[in-house]
């Protein structure tokens, strides 16, 4: 990278900003859209009168879900048969509420107006004759005889029950467990809050029977089918457009109901329609994520050797299955729920249960830190009972770098790792065995103290078809990079120019990254979600490369006048073997390129590769007892994220999730009163982690290639929020044990803390 690019090549634009996100596009004649919503979390429709709304000066239509009730339903991922072989039972999800709306938030109308004012003006206007009906907020409640069903063909509210592994192999190995350890815990609702709220803007071009929406979106493949589905159309009459995306984390990667109402409202009115929600209105209705009661049991024989595990999760699917919520609660953990141990024996079964709560998603790590928050606390809790070393019981069971790839009980493989190593590296760079002398320290100031270790292992990659990478060159001569994925700031501007760049032996900027094209609609893949992008996306593109330096041997043979095999490539440059005859890569793109296109041009596909990454996290932190605060003194990381590409983008991604892990632990709780009203639907009353709580972190890279891709990169976008969630829940933990205090409920408040440690009866003596 040339002096000129210090850091990543978007930030300039962004930070100056000069970035251009959803509402900063506007078309000409645009006209503005309002939701209304539900104000009660389980009611009947009786009546919506639209009258006097419509007769508001400005406005252009008033669409309740009357009009749009033979949309398709948004489709939902999960397909695999659950428990003794049944299916999910499908909840399909109205744009608009149609007979009922069964969370409050959900939209009920939608009003399209020459302004913004007039359409809120007018939203308010409309009159609905609810019949209120008894809710249900929690699962527990949801799950109990006689509770308000949600659908009349979904029974008990379960709609469905997941099981994996082996439950006869898990019943022997616990029956000749010389202990066993059981926990609960919690995972509580929390809200994604990207940067950019949720808007789309919608054009029917009549001429071109085509719909152009804007969206904020992590990959168009993940957008358009659902959009053309909804509204009755083939794929190709939808053009998603996507520029600068402020923040994804899962919650955008899929079509919201919003959506499709805003492309019928542009067909209706015949003009574009742009609709940007409110932050209140983001957190109401955007999807939220984790949601999850989590229990578990670990089996060990007298030596502390791990015999079995089981899990049963119980999760908050909402008031209807988001596309992406029960594959994530179900299919994504059984690829890890052994952690990173060798446990040989499992069973699980996940219960997916309806609420009158706003629909969960997949979020930063997915179902990652559910899954290893359940299996590192049981770790810890199990050398408590059992009296030995938390680090010594890890060591025990880690999976030995020798015996990668390594398959585990539900089948997944691990394709390389070393997690002995991360261990190691990770309790020198923390000086744990000088933990005790610090822990004194803080006592001596009035001070509780903890720490602790945790190590994950973690999926990333996968998708649903084969990567398409693209590289055009046209008539600047330039190489112009094209794949479906959505940047949503993770740097794809600066890194894939530069993987391209290394095979072409030109500087990176000289080359162009555009995500997601709407003219490069052949392309398929699966966008920017899973830690995927760089195995996948940089992966095609560099084996797209490839091709193009063969194609060019060709023209360069030709140019030169010398046979193929006497041309060599090397830096940018083609040369006749053992002459100084030569002619650069970019010279001949320049050269022979036409408007119809350049003879360089090149498309490749490459299979979906899937990695796990890993790594090993340590907290310490310090408590104030009078005050329960908790201040996280130091934390490293220490990951394998396989080949590291750009040290600067990995590490902010480590970072960037670690903050969203932090957030969970640290105060995250989306909360509902009894009546399914929001009591947390805005920054006053939602807590959210800022730069000044982020604590001194030292990132440590140490990296196994992964085989599976011609990178021999992993996943690093979700190791932060896995690692953080079980790490510095335990190092609070081991801060509170002196005082009895060995569990408790996220998040983790001043109060709460405060709470715990006055009902333990107080600090009598540090």
């Amino acid at each position: 990278m040339s002096a000129k690019f210090k850091g990543r090549r978007e930030d300039f634009r962004l930070v100056t900003g000069q970035g251009k996100y959803t509402s900063d596009w506007s078309l000409p004649n645009e006209a503005h859209g309002v939701f209304l919503r539900a104000d009660h979390a389980h009611a009947e429709i009786l009546s919506i009168d639209t009258s006097e709304a419509k007769a508001h000066p400005g406005v252009l239509a008033v669409i309740t879900g009357q009009d749009t009730a033979d949309f398709a339903p948004l489709p939902q991922l999960q397909q695999t048969p659950g428990r003794g072989g049944k299916k999910i039972i499908p909840t399909g999800r109205d744009v608009l509420a149609v007979k009922k709306v069964v969370f409050s938030g959900q939209g009920v109308a939608f009003v399209v107006a020459t302004s913004l004012e007039a359409a809120m003006d007018a939203a308010e206007k409309i009159v609905i004759d609810y019949n209120v009906l008894p809710c249900v907020i929690d699962t527990g409640d949801a799950m109990k005889p006689g509770a308000p069903q949600l659908y009349d063909h979904i029974p008990g509210n379960i709609c469905y029950e997941f099981e994996y592994g082996n439950e006869k192999a898990a019943d022997e190995a616990f029956a000749k467990a010389a202990h066993v350890t059981k926990i609960v815990l919690d995972a509580p609702r929390i809200v994604g809050n990207p940067m950019e709220p949720k808007a789309t803007v919608a054009h029917y071009d009549k001429k071109r029977d085509i719909y152009d929406v804007y969206v904020p979106t992590q990959g168009i493949t993940m957008m358009r089918p659902g959009l053309a589905s909804a509204v009755g159309v083939t794929e190709d009459k939808v053009k998603v457009h996507t520029f600068d995306v402020g923040g994804g984390f899962g919650v955008r990667s899929e079509p919201y109901a919003e959506y499709p109402v805003v492309m019928y409202a542009s067909k209706l009115t015949g003009r574009p329609v742009k609709w940007v929600s409110t932050r209140t209105e983001t957190m109401i209705s955007d999807h939220h994520a984790r949601a999850a009661k989590l229990s578990g049991e670990l089996a060990l024989d007298k030596d502390g050797k791990m015999l079995g595990l089981r899990a049963h999760w119980i999760v908050d699917v909402g008031g209807y299955q988001s596309g992406a919520g029960a594959f994530i609660n179900t299919a994504g953990p059984s690829r890890h729920p052994t952690n990173i141990y060798t446990i040989p024996a499992f069973y699980g079964v996940h219960q997916l249960v309806l609420t009158n709560t706003t629909p969960t998603t997949a979020y930063r790590g997915a179902a990652r830190p559910n899954v290893t928050y359940l299996v590192e606390r049981l770790v810890d809790e199990a050398a408590r009972e059992i009296g030995i070393d938390r680090i010594e019981l890890r060591k025990r069971n880690l999976i030995p770098k020798k015996a990668f790839p390594y398959t585990i009980p539900t089948g997944a493989v691990y394709d390389s790792g070393d997690p002995p190593g991360l261990l190691a590296d990770a309790l020198k760079a923390a000086d744990w065995k000088g933990f005790e002398k610090r822990r004194k320290q803080s006592a001596k100031n009035g001070k509780l103290r903890g720490i602790s270790c945790c190590t994950f292992v973690e999926p990333s990659g996968g998708g649903v078809a084969p990567e398409d990478g693209m590289i055009k060159f046209g008539e600047s001569g330039n190489p112009v990079l094209y794949t479906v994925s959505g940047p949503s700031g993770q740097g794809h501007e600066t890194v894939f120019p530069e993987v391209v760049a290394q095979v072409f032996g030109i500087d990176p900027e000289l080359i162009t990254y555009r995500a997601g094209d709407p003219e490069m609609s052949q392309l398929t893949g699966s966008g920017t979600i899973g830690s995927r992008s760089m195995m996948n996306h940089g992966g095609v593109l560099v084996k797209t490369a490839h091709e193009v330096v063969r194609k060019g041997k060709e023209l360069a043979a030709k140019h030169l006048e010398a046979g193929v095999g006497d041309i060599e490539f090397d830096k940018g440059k083609y040369r006749v073997r053992g002459t100084d005859l030569s002619v650069g890569l970019l010279e001949l793109a320049k050269k022979y390129a036409t408007k119809e296109g350049n003879p360089l041009d090149a498309a490749e596909k490459l299979p979906v590769a899937n990695s796990f990454p890993s790594g090993a996290h340590v907290a310490e932190v310090e408590i104030d007892p009078a005050t329960g605060e908790i201040d996280i003194v130091a934390y490293i990381a220490v990951d394998d994220g396989g080949n590291i590409i750009n040290h600067m983008l990995a590490e902010g991604q480590v970072v960037g999730g670690f903050m969203q892990g932090l957030g969970q632990v640290m105060g995250e709780h989306y909360i509902y009163d009894d009546g399914g009203q929001i009591v947390s639907g805005s920054f006053m009353d939602y807590f959210m982690p800022r730069a000044a709580d982020l604590p001194p972190m030292t990132l440590i890279d140490r990296p196994v290639p992964s085989p599976t891709n011609p990178l021999g990169a992993k996943g690093v976008g979700e190791a932060g929020a896995t690692g953080a969630v079980p790490t510095i829940t335990n190092a609070v933990i081991d801060a509170l044990r002196p005082l009895g205090v060995h569990t408790l409920d996220l998040p983790y408040t001043s109060h709460r803390i405060w709470q715990a440690i006055r009902q333990a009866g107080g600090v009598k003596h540090l």
